[in-house]
């Protein structure tokens, strides 16, 4: 395995790990909202409980992202940085308007409300945009003006393809997040939450796999480039279906019936290897650009002794935040003080 395709394999893991996780987390800030006036469901102080400590830890990995990208191939920050200007500051005033809602509520009790009006309303919004980054790298809504790449925003504002993506990402979040509140709330012994999650689940799941075959489609008319490629992977696009129809099974069970874990703990691990299939899937057919046609992971690569040293610190580092990360799931799905919400005993 050569350096490259290491360092790109590294940020995969970092996107995949982010997009997944900001994708339950996102979900479950509109999910709040959705449910504000539902209080006998329990619904929104599950979803709420679940943003408390969950967002700091996501933000994380956006971080990592921004990092990786900037230290390992610096040569496709000026393409990258120029095209994307204005999607990615939408993204990141909406982060900060998110952020401070859900710093200030925890303090102020008159702002719980009004968080979960915000967080919901950027819950669709910030998985909107970010999903543009992909269409965007797949070539065609880039122009150069005066030696200058610039992104063609109204020619990707009228992209059917573009769109579709938009639609995949929201249904995405909402299914990804639905499936987790469903998991949490069953652990939690919230039974009507539960019923709630774990219906919705079962409506929006086909729903996102048809605008995941729409996207296949508007991919071979505007991209058929990344189409052919893709259809090159199909064994792994054949297991993402399995395991997404594995999850749906699991749905559809009778709750009450146990296979090892729990129902919905297996639906909610079926997701998480259908999206990390078909998203391998996908990158492996996006290799080796990562700006279609003008920038491979080679031509924008860093220098391989610099590569060699930022390599070892990220060992480094995870090797510090993995047990950290370990350590905060176990407390957050297992303590029963804080699932239940009853206060510790003390002795």
């Amino acid at each position: 395995m050569t350096d490259t395709v290491i360092a790109v394999t590294l940020l995969w893991i970092f996107v995949m790990i982010y997009a997944v996780a900001a994708s339950i987390d996102f979900g479950a800030g509109f999910w709040s909202m959705v449910y504000l006036n539902h209080e006998k469901t329990r619904a929104t102080n599950i979803a709420n409980r679940y943003l408390s400590p969950s967002w700091e830890v996501t933000n994380v990995f956006i971080v990592l992202i921004v990092v990786a990208l900037v230290t390992f191939f610096p040569g496709a920050i000026y393409t990258l940085g120029s095209v994307l200007m204005i999607p990615v500051s939408l993204v990141l005033l909406l982060l900060l308007i998110r952020s401070a809602f859900l710093v200030f509520s925890h303090l102020i009790d008159e702002y719980h409300k009004m968080l979960s009006i915000v967080s919901g309303i950027t819950g669709f919004l910030i998985p909107a945009l970010l999903i543009l980054v992909l269409p965007i790298t797949q070539g065609g809504f880039i122009k150069v003006v005066k030696d200058v790449p610039m992104l063609d925003f109204m020619g990707l504002l009228t992209s059917p393809h573009a769109f579709s993506y938009i639609g995949l990402a929201v249904t995405s979040t909402l299914f990804l997040s639905s499936l987790l509140l469903s998991d949490y709330s069953h652990v939690s012994g919230a039974t009507q939450a539960f019923k709630i999650y774990r219906r919705d689940a079962i409506l929006i799941g086909p729903v996102t796999l048809l605008m995941a075959i729409l996207t296949l489609q508007t991919m071979r008319l505007e991209n058929g480039w990344l189409y052919d490629k893709i259809f090159d992977n199909l064994p792994w696009l054949v297991a993402s279906a399995v395991f997404f129809f594995l999850c749906y099974i699991f749905l559809l069970l009778p709750q009450r019936a146990k296979i090892g874990l729990s129902l919905p703990r297996l639906s909610v691990i079926c997701a998480l290897i259908q999206y990390l299939l078909a998203s391998y899937a996908y990158g492996a057919a996006h290799l080796p650009y990562i700006v279609y046609p003008d920038i491979t992971i080679e031509s924008g690569f860093t220098d391989h002794a610099t590569f060699h040293a930022l390599f070892v610190s990220y060992i480094v580092g995870f090797a510090i935040l993995i047990p950290g990360f370990i350590y905060f799931w176990r407390m957050f799905m297992k303590d029963e003080n804080y699932l239940r919400q009853r206060p510790k005993q003390k002795t």
